[in-house]
């Protein structure tokens, strides 16, 4: 089952890789990492959520299918090799990239379940892996705290909202690509009003108020 025409999905899924590769990239310039190991950590980042979501779904990744999901990789790290001394606000331009590929991922990998029949419950929790996967892998081998397990950084939800989003309209029938568009930008705008508004999911526990 097609939901995407398949030019279609990969256009969207090389941007996505684009974005987020460029995240990794930057962090590696803060770390002084090499250029191998920029290549290295912006790869991981661009591709790692969709191969782990292909794996689960049992195809062949499509990274590794498709050389060319490697050029927005090259092109990223190229990108911040140039320009990384002029970017003066390192954080908040990671965090603005990262946000654009949270909410494209969500949708592509969320449309790219469905068309393998997977169950929508189960689409929407690959959509989100795809999503927040390549981040994860960035933050833990460059030994940073995941934006996912931060208290203080709704990371997840977002994308939550746009994938579910996304199987609502399949659901509908109503999904094309300007609705999965749609639902990209409202995942990028909630984690684009989380980062402004410093918003916080609950704690894992309840806090208790301090004896009088």
């Amino acid at each position: 089952m097609e939901i995407f025409a398949e030019r279609t999905q990969l256009a969207l899924d090389l941007v996505g890789v684009f974005f987020f590769a460029v995240t990794g990239a930057l962090l590696a310039a803060r770390k002084g990492f090499d250029v191998v190991a920029s290549a290295l950590l912006a790869g991981m980042t661009g591709l790692g959520g969709g191969v782990v979501r292909d794996v689960i779904i049992g195809v062949r990744p499509a990274a590794l299918e498709h050389p060319v999901y490697l050029a927005p990789v090259l092109l990223a790290v190229g990108v911040v090799y140039l320009y990384y001394p002029h970017v003066s606000r390192f954080r908040r331009t990671l965090l603005l990239f990262d946000a654009v590929g949270l909410g494209l991922f969500c949708v592509t990998g969320t449309a790219k379940a469905l068309a393998a029949d997977v169950p929508a419950v189960s689409a929407v929790l690959l959509g989100v892996t795809t999503a927040v996967g390549g981040g994860l892998l960035r933050d833990v081998v460059a030994r940073e705290v995941p934006s996912l397990f931060r208290y203080d950084d709704i990371y997840a939800l977002p994308a939550m909202v746009g994938a579910a989003a996304t199987a609502v309209l399949w659901r509908l029938d109503a999904l094309s690509v300007w609705t999965g568009v749609g639902a990209s930008v409202v995942t990028f705008t909630l984690r684009a009003l989380a980062l402004r508004y410093s918003w916080r999911a609950p704690l894992a526990y309840r806090r208790q108020a301090p004896d009088g």
